[in-house]
């Protein structure tokens, strides 16, 4: 005797030719806006050659542009990392006075634009900003060096992390923190052996989002930077001056190796899902 086949059952009514519709919409819409500009990248970047693409990319500037990115993504994270978690702990875990005015403050950067938290560092920290002429005799310098850089960026990025963290440590309460206090853990034994391990996948989320947007971010550096080639140039820097300069092969070939970056931390990312897709699911849903 066979079994009766179960016929799959769509989660909606729409008829076949609806669904498919609006899958080639999707499709054509990611194609559109996404992969043609990316593919538009590479294929400039190549224009002229592997030979010349080489050269564009470890010309001095460029490499200088590259390692000063990859440095200050590398403050940046870990900072906002600590403080994401900080914060995250704070709101979910705990009941106080300005609770909400903490959660708005983390929510701020997103709704400032980065242009504008750049000029508050140099009415800040410029050289007739407020605090200014006090850093100069403390012979301090913030603006148009790496540390206006740092700045700057973790402005823009913090909210990455916290955002990420929150919502899951709400979800999950506070009993199995309660429950290894009463059995006499410590309060880090408690934070490294159940907190930790319950927020990890979302922490790696936000500090994949993070890191996305410290190697990308224009408008805050931009302003605090001062444009100066070797020095104080990221990567999105050094591509304007290269574009304006109608340097057209170099700009793309140094676009391409940002896009690239993009793309490993992508391929990271999917790469960690399918490895652990399980507990990922596992640690949303929780």
């Amino acid at each position: 005797m066979t079994k009766p086949t179960r016929k799959f059952r769509y989660p909606t009514k729409d008829s076949a030719p609806v669904r498919i519709a609006l899958t080639l919409a999707g499709v054509a819409y990611i194609a559109l806006f996404l992969l043609t500009p990316l593919i538009a990248v590479f294929a400039e970047a190549l224009r002229n050659g592997a030979a010349a693409f080489l050269a564009a990319v470890t010309e001095k500037d460029a490499l200088a542009a590259m390692w000063l990115t990859l440095t200050v993504a590398a403050i940046a994270v870990p900072l906002n990392t600590i403080f994401g978690l900080a914060a995250a702990w704070s709101v979910a875990k705990f009941d106080f006075w300005g609770k909400s005015v903490l959660i708005t403050l983390i929510d701020l950067p997103f709704s400032v634009s980065p242009v504008i938290s750049g000029l508050v560092y140099v009415l800040l920290f410029g050289a007739q900003g407020y605090l200014g002429p006090l850093l100069d005799e403390l012979g301090i310098k913030v603006i148009f060096t790496v540390t206006g850089l740092v700045l700057a960026t973790v402005f823009v990025t913090f909210p990455f992390v916290a955002r990420e963290l929150i919502p899951l440590m709400q979800e999950q309460g506070v009993a199995e923190e309660e429950a290894a206090l009463s059995l006499g853990a410590s309060g880090w034994q408690m934070f490294w052996r159940v907190t930790l391990p319950n927020v990890r996948w979302g922490l790696l989320y936000g500090i994949l989002l993070c890191n996305a947007r410290a190697m990308g971010e224009f408008g805050a550096v931009s302003v605090v930077s001062g444009h100066i080639r070797g020095l104080t140039n990221t990567m999105p820097l050094h591509v304007e001056i290269l574009y304006n300069e109608y340097n057209f092969a170099a700009a793309f070939a140094v676009a391409s190796i940002l896009a690239l970056l993009a793309l490993v931390t992508l391929v990271l990312k999917s790469a960690l899902e399918w490895r652990y897709g399980d507990e990922i699911a596992a640690a949303h849903r929780h």
